[in-house]
Parts: structure tokens; sequence; C-alpha cells
């Protein structure tokens, strides 16, 4: 599932290319998506002028004087730059076409994405207003982390993949920082010091300023919005490697769900 690296590496591909230009038409394919496609964006955004390429959490928004379009990719899903006479197949399911004779195609094959709209002046989607800060703000950091899990007896790894706390940290990323902070993922939230949340939360910033540098992570078929993989996976110290070797200490990692998530950790260096 395209995590917050993999959404912020789309949009910084496509922003160069589809910020200020004008709709032509927008082509829906398939509105069944997650939810269905409001049977009226093509009318709203037709002529319309892209004004901005934003992200929030995992969710893409295409603001415009009349609205913002909200896109999420679902577990599968990708944005491309394409030329609009590209033929579409099974899965390309919407086609932004734009006056200059390019498209930015949404292909989705498990159709678990969505692409909503909210009216200018209208109050916060749903699905945005509950949101905590973004991970790389400054209004992220350790304290808040500290503050927000006493008395939690929750896993510190749930914890942190809690959109309301903050958002963004998804299986991968959670995995990654949790052990260069050195914690357990199965540690009670509520039992871990201030101490070690200021370090967690440097180590959420790094791995995830460090996996939008490399591109995000090609697990399966996700690819920024250029159509090329993301290379983090390259990087990665315990994710997906369940009974490898610590790359520190040279012992087994052990592999566990937590949250009906696979958990990879070292019992040696992490407690």
């Amino acid at each position: 599932m395209p995590e917050l690296p993999e959404v912020e590496t789309t949009r910084r591909g496509i922003q160069p290319h589809i910020e200020g230009r004008v709709v032509k038409k927008l082509v829906v394919r398939q509105p069944s998506l997650r939810w269905l496609v409001p049977e009226e964006l093509p009318a709203i955004v037709k002529g319309q002028r892209i004004a901005s390429v934003e992200r929030r959490a995992k969710y893409l928004l295409l603001g415009f004087t009349k609205g913002t379009a909200i896109i999420h990719l679902g577990m599968s899903g990708s944005l491309r730059i394409i030329k609009a006479t590209e033929p579409p197949m099974a899965h390309d399911h919407v086609d932004w076409i734009l006056e200059d004779g390019r498209a930015l195609r949404f292909t989705d094959p498990r159709r678990f994405g969505c692409l909503l709209w909210q009216g200018k002046g209208e109050a916060q989607h749903a699905l945005l207003a509950s949101l905590g800060p973004e991970p790389l703000s400054s209004e992220f950091d350790g304290e808040l982390l500290y503050q927000r899990s006493r008395n939690r007896k929750s896993p510190v790894k749930t914890f942190i993949m809690d959109n309301k706390i903050v958002v963004g940290v998804g299986n991968i990323y959670a995995n990654e920082a949790l052990y260069a902070a050195g914690i357990r993922p199965d540690r009670a939230a509520g039992s871990i010091s201030r101490k070690r949340y200021l370090c967690l939360a440097e180590e959420i910033k790094k791995v995830l300023a460090k996996a939008i540098e490399q591109g995000g992570t090609t697990l399966r078929d996700f690819v920024g919005g250029d159509g090329k993989p993301g290379y983090f996976k390259q990087e990665l110290m315990v994710y997906g490697r369940g009974g490898q070797p610590c790359r520190h200490c040279r012992k087994l990692l052990t592999e566990v769900r937590l949250g009906q998530r696979s958990t990879v950790y070292c019992r040696a260096c992490q407690r």
C-alpha cells in the first residue's frame, strides 16, 4: 500500500506537470471505487485551472477555485502523466485531460482508492477532519508523542500508526523508526519515557525524509508519478526481513503480528 513517502513522491512527480494547467475534460470510466466518484465532478472541474497540488497524510489534494479534489491511492493505485491519446487499460479508471494534450491517469487495480470532492466554503471533509499533525512538520515532536501516550496500554507501534496521533507513519516506516530508536514495537505506549519518545520522533522524521529522497519503497507495484519505482527497499533494516540476521548485531530478527500487521524487530537491539 502506498504510504506517506510514496504519496509525497507521487505529488512531487505530478505537480510540475499539472499545477497551473486547465482541465479540458475529466473522463471517469469506473466511478465505483472505494466510494462513488461524484457524478457531477466532470462538470464542476471542466475548464477549471489546477491551482495547487498538495498532500495531507496519504491524500492528494488538487486545489481549484471551486473546491478541492481529494484522491487516495488505496492499496495499489497510482497516478501517471501520459499523452491524452494513450489508450486506457483495464484498470485505468480516471483521466484528467489537460489543455496541453497530456493527461493525469488514475490506475487502481483493486479499486480501494477514491476520488472525492469538497466544495469551497464547505466544512472540512470527514476524511481529513480528525487527522493528526504531519510527521515532518514542526507540530510533531517527541513531547507530543509522550503526552498523548500517557496511560495507553496499546503497543507503541499501533500508537504511532494511529492517524489521530500523527499521520502517515505506515507499517513499513513504523518498523524502521522503532528499530532505529531501539524500541520494541510491542512495548505499551504509556510505558515509554519522554527521552525515548524524543528519540523516536526524530527517527520517524529521518526515516520518512530518507524514504522520500529515495522515491519511496517499491514492494509490489508502486511507481511514482513519473512511472519509476522507489528505491528505499534497499535501505530497509527490519521490514520484510523476519528470520534474517540483524544488520547491527547479527542475531536473527523476530517477526510477529501486531494489529493484524507484520512486525519485525531485533530482541537484542530493541527493548
